[in-house]
C-alpha cells in the first residue's frame, strides 16, 4: 500500500527568493532614508572642536606678508660711462656721505675737459688783449680831448682879449671875427669830443659786458665739464650702509647704469604686498598690528602702489612708536591690516567648517549638548580670528567649527563622550 509524501511549503529556491527580495527592499529603504537627509552620524567630541558663539568688539581685518625694509633707499647709478679701475669699499660697508665709492676711467670725458680747459684760457688771454686795446684806445680819446680842451680855452682868451682890444679900436673887425671864428670852432670839436668820449664809454661798457658774458658761459661750462670727470669716483650720497654693489674691476659700465644702493640706517618701514580684491579699501593713513617677541606694535601706512603684478600690490608701512628691538633688514612680519572701525558685533571663531559650508549653514549643538544639528546662518565680515555672524545664531549659542570633512549629508551628528 502506497503512503502518500507531504508536499513542503517552502522550498529551497522559494527560501533564495525571498531573501532575495528582503535585500532589495532594504536597498531600497536604505536609498530613501539617504535621499530624505534623515541620516545620523555618531561622533566622538574629542575629535571635534566646539566654539561658543559670543558678542564682543569685532573690526574686519586681513592677514598680510611684510618685509623690513631701511626707511630710504638711495640708488647709485653712474652719472658717467667708464672703465671701472679701482674699488674703494666692498658690499655690506658702513658709509659716510662723501666717502669714494670707486673710481671710473674715461679717456674721451678726459680729454674733453682739457679741451675745454684751452677754450678758457684762449678766451681769457683774447679778453685780456681786448680790454687792452680798449683802454689804450680810451686813453689816446682823453688825450685828444685833452688838447680840445685847451685848444678851446686858448680861443676863448683870444676872443676875449680881442674883443676888448676892438671896442677900444686897438685892432681891426677882421682880427675879431677871425678870433670868433676860431672860438666857435673850438667849442663845436669840444661838443664833438664829449660825443665821442660818451659813446667810447658806452661800446666799452657794451663789449665788456658781452665779454664777460661769453667767459661767464665758457667759464660754466668748464664747471660742468669739471663736474663730470668728477662724478667717474662714485661717492655716497647719504650715511648709510652699501647694499647691492655690482662692479668689479676691469668692467665696463655704460652711463645711467645701475652700481648699487645706499640704505639709510636711520629706521625702518615695512613693505607689504596685498591682494588685488582690497585695493579699492586700502588708503594712506589705515593701520595693522603685529606681535614681535610676545609684544604687539602698531603700523600705519604711507604710501600705496597702485599698480598691480601677479594680482597683487604694495603698500608701504612705518611704525607709529617705537621700532622693536632687535629688528632686522629683509624679516617678514605677519600682520593684521584693519579693513574697517571697532563695533559690537555677534561673532564665531575661524575653523574647516567654511570650507563645507561656504558660511550658509553650521551645526548647531542641542541644549542637552547630545546632538548636533544643521542650522542656516548668516555671515558678514571677517578677521584673522573670527566671523562676523548677522543672523542664525545668538549669544550663547555652541556650534561645531572644525571641519566637516566625513560628514557627507548628514543632517545631524550625535555626541559621543
Amino acid at each position: 500500500m502506497d503512503i502518500p509524501l507531504e508536499k513542503k511549503r517552502f522550498t529551497t529556491k522559494k527560501l533564495l527568493l525571498l531573501a532575495g527580495i528582503g535585500v532589495l527592499i532594504a536597498l531600497i529603504l536604505f536609498v530613501i532614508i539617504s535621499s530624505i537627509g534623515g541620516a545620523k552620524l555618531n561622533v566622538e567630541k574629542e575629535r571635534i572642536s566646539i566654539s561658543t558663539v559670543k558678542k564682543g568688539v569685532f573690526q574686519e581685518n586681513i592677514p598680510v606678508n611684510g618685509i623690513v625694509l631701511p626707511i630710504t633707499t638711495i640708488y647709485l647709478d653712474a652719472l658717467e660711462g667708464g672703465r671701472v679701475e679701482e674699488k674703494f669699499v666692498e658690499d655690506g660697508a658702513i658709509l659716510k656721505k662723501g666717502d669714494p665709492i670707486l673710481r671710473l676711467s674715461n679717456t674721451d670725458l678726459e680729454l674733453s675737459l682739457v679741451n675745454q680747459e684751452t677754450q678758457v684760457y684762449n678766451l681769457l688771454t683774447q679778453m685780456q688783449i681786448s680790454q687792452n686795446a680798449a683802454r689804450q684806445n680810451t686813453i689816446n680819446k682823453l688825450n685828444q680831448y685833452t688838447d680840445v680842451e685847451s685848444g678851446l680855452i686858448e680861443a676863448k682868451r683870444l676872443y676875449d682879449l680881442n674883443k676888448k682890444l676892438y671896442d677900444k679900436d686897438a685892432i681891426g673887425r677882421q682880427d675879431l671875427i677871425r678870433a670868433e671864428n676860431e672860438y666857435n670852432y673850438q667849442k663845436e670839436r669840444m661838443k664833438l669830443s664829449k660825443q665821442i668820449l660818451k659813446q667810447d664809454s658806452l661800446a666799452v661798457k657794451q663789449e665788456k659786458g658781452q665779454v664777460q658774458s661769453s667767459y661767464s658761459r665758457t667759464q660754466n661750462a668748464l664747471e660742468l665739464m669739471r663736474r663730470k670727470v668728477a662724478d667717474l669716483v662714485v661717492k655716497a650720497p647719504v650715511d648709510g650702509q652699501l647694499t647691492s654693489l655690482d662692479a668689479e674691476i676691469g668692467q665696463s659700465k655704460n652711463k645711467g647704469e645701475r652700481l648699487g644702493q645706499i640704505d639709510v640706517l636711520s629706521g625702518f618701514k615695512v613693505r607689504a604686498e596685498i591682494d588685488e580684491h582690497y585695493i579699492s579699501r586700502i588708503y594712506n593713513g589705515q593701520s595693522g598690528s603685529f606681535s614681535f617677541n610676545g609684544k604687539s606694535y602698531q603700523l600705519t601706512i604711507k604710501k600705496v602702489y597702485t599698480q598691480v603684478t601677479n594680482g597683487r600690490f604694495q603698500v608701504d608701512m612705518q611704525f607709529e612708536d617705537e621700532v622693536p628691538e632687535g629688528i632686522r633688514r629683509g624679516q617678514t612680519l605677519q600682520i593684521r591690516l584693519a579693513l574697517s572701525d571697532e563695533k559690537q558685533a555677534v561673532m564665531i571663531p575661524k575653523g574647516g567648517f567654511f570650507q563645507q559650508t561656504g558660511g550658509n549653514w553650521i551645526f548647531k549643538v542641542s541644549e542637552n549638548g547630545a546632538t548636533a544639528y544643521k542650522t542656516e546662518i548668516r555671515l558678514g565680515s571677517q578677521n584673522t580670528e573670527n566671523y562676523e555672524v548677522l543672523g542664525g545664531l545668538e549669544p550663547g549659542d555652541k556650534v561645531i567649527t572644525s571641519s566637516y570633512d566625513t560628514y557627507g549629508d548628514v543632517q545631524e551628528l550625535v555626541l559621543k563622550d
